[in-house]
């Protein structure tokens, strides 16, 4: 628990300091940008939707009847991530790096994305980013053999963002704590009051 504490106090401190050195890193990645690293990232960008993690999620849960009572945190991790994430966007209003004219965006990932980048999309905080932190501490919970997989699948999902020059790291590593933050609490809530296994109507007797 310390060091899981420790380390949430290293990457807020680092969200705070990265505010700083936002555009200079930006320009930087923007400039190591290269061929390889474009089509591994172009496929992040195709299967870190909201909808394909979401569905991925609820699958693996599903597979398993002692787990789906985690399906209801799940869905209520991402929902209040969703609502945070867009009340702090409106609030905040940061155009995003390629809106600023620091970096060039890809064409293609334009046409697959244009449509999230209207008005009212700001680029602080990442809404990619908190979805799926969000939703580790409950594969922590119930796959624990996942962790590894999952953050690393998490980081460079939200990495890519910076790399197309969609958002700046201070928006990934904020969005990043608010997804996680969101995602204890709602491990919380379903541990006290067990809302996954009433809604679900799951015999206790049979789910953990």
């Amino acid at each position: 628990m310390k060091r899981r504490i420790i380390a949430f106090v290293i990457v807020v401190l680092v969200t705070l300091i990265s505010f700083i050195f936002d555009k200079d890193i930006s320009i930087l990645i923007g400039k190591s940008r290269n061929l390889f690293l474009d089509y591994i990232f172009i496929s992040l960008t195709f299967v870190t939707s909201a909808l394909v993690i979401f569905f991925f999620l609820t699958t693996l849960f599903l597979w398993n009847e002692n787990k789906r009572r985690w399906i209801i945190p799940l869905i209520f991790s991402f929902l209040l991530s969703s609502g945070i994430i867009f009340l702090i966007k409106i609030i905040f209003k940061r155009p995003r790096p390629f809106q600023e004219g620091i970096v060039s965006v890809f064409s293609v990932v334009f046409y697959f994305l244009g449509n999230s980048f209207n008005t009212w999309n700001f680029s602080f905080p990442s809404f990619q980013a908190a979805i799926v932190f969000a939703a580790f501490p409950i594969l922590m919970k119930e796959f624990k053999k996942l962790r590894y997989f999952w953050f690393a699948f998490a980081c460079l999902a939200a990495f890519s963002r910076v790399y197309f020059g969609v958002h700046y790291l201070s928006d990934i590593l904020a969005g990043a704590v608010i997804g996680y933050i969101i995602g204890i609490l709602a491990v919380f809530i379903e541990e006290k009051f067990e809302f996954g296994k009433k809604i679900l109507h799951l015999n206790s007797s049979k789910v953990k």
